[in-house]
């Protein structure tokens, strides 16, 4: 699977450059009996159906042509919504200041997700401001620890 979303990937960057948009997340997946290739795109000011459309329908066209997954699958293109994953350190530094959650390979502190702002990356290293009951609590994220990644929503 992550071969089909390599391919993906290569795939689609040129058609996203051309139709000016971001390409934030490619992800092949088996949900009940069906196949999903899910492409998320994004633009700083935000995404439309329109542009989803465009970016759909140049990749299909290319996805018939390289013809490389076996099997029926549902292509789907659309925007990461709020909550989208931080791939890159790129996107990561983009995100200072930012409310996010952060999902780690190992426990830091005996915990192994964190909520909170992210106030610094430097040297590889995630710096979040996190509450821990009623007190604000900064803790140090090594990026390679990281599992996952992303924005969150501040209830």
């Amino acid at each position: 699977m992550s071969n089909i979303v390599a391919q993906t990937e290569m795939l689609v960057q040129p058609i996203c450059e051309a139709a000016g948009v971001e390409l934030v997340d490619v992800e092949y997946v088996k949900e009940g009996q069906s196949f999903f290739l899910r492409v998320y795109v994004d633009t700083p000011e935000g995404i439309d159906i329109d542009q989803c459309a465009d970016v759909a329908e140049a990749l299909s066209q290319q996805l018939d042509q390289q013809d490389y997954i076996e099997g029926e699958y549902v292509l789907e293109v659309s925007s990461p919504g709020a909550e989208r994953p931080l791939k890159t350190q790129e996107a990561v530094k983009g995100a200072l200041g930012s409310y996010i959650n952060v999902r780690t390979y190992k426990a830091i502190d005996g915990q192994k997700e964190f909520e909170g702002y992210l106030t610094n990356f430097e040297d590889e290293i995630m710096q979040l401001e996190i509450m821990v009951k009623t007190r604000k609590k900064t803790v140090e994220i090594p990026y390679d620890m990281a599992s996952k990644v992303r924005l969150a929503i501040k209830f």
